[in-house]
């Protein structure tokens, strides 16, 4: 008889926690109400929230160490502001422009954003949705050796948004510029034929 109480009390317990945790976390990265749906999206959230610490933590050393305004010594670009009426969550002009510690290359088909996140590497692209597209961009990335270590898929109706954090390794030789450009040719590579 102990046994069963003990049983129900633990299952109890799995369930009110299981409430808790599915509260927490934002509706988005459950899929479904079962339990492994609502741990796997807690992962998930969890896996990014620690990204964002980490980009957050990155930030927050670098103001400490470089107090002034000049801009970061890892970054060689010319500094750009984005345009104060644009209507792009990337950028809103056609042409190749560059944002400190990040480059954006973008173009009728799509916008491309690169930018430093401690030692990792964000990358974003915004365009209409094409199919296959994201297997070029992973193919592209992994040609160049890079390793992806999330891929994040946001959609509205034709629309897609594809965030990628890159590892990128100490015998990277290749630009946040240079990135962006090969990203971007994948968009342009079905325009050319």
């Amino acid at each position: 008889m102990s046994h069963i109480t003990v049983e129900r009390n633990r299952r109890r317990q799995m369930n009110e926690h299981l409430k808790v945790l599915r509260s927490l976390t934002p509706s988005f990265y459950i899929k479904r109400g079962d339990q492994a749906s609502i741990i796997g999206g807690a992962i998930e959230f969890i896996k990014e929230m620690q990204l964002v610490l980490q980009s957050l933590e990155a930030k927050k050393k670098r103001k400490s160490l470089s107090p002034s305004p000049t801009p970061s010594p890892r970054s060689l670009f010319q500094f750009n502001p984005s345009p104060p009426n644009s209507n792009s969550p990337l950028e809103s002009d056609s042409s190749q422009t560059v944002k400190e510690l990040g480059a954006c290359c973008n173009s009728p088909v799509a916008d491309v954003e690169a930018k430093f996140s401690g030692s990792n590497v964000i990358l974003r692209t915004l365009s209409k949705r094409i199919p296959g597209q994201v297997v070029k961009i992973v193919s592209a990335l992994e040609r160049l050796d890079f390793e992806i270590l999330h891929l994040n898929i946001s959609s509205m109706e034709d629309t897609v948004l594809y965030s990628f954090v890159i590892k990128i390794g100490l015998e990277c030789q290749l630009s946040l510029e240079d990135l962006a450009v090969e990203v971007q040719q994948c968009f342009c590579q079905d325009m050319i034929y």
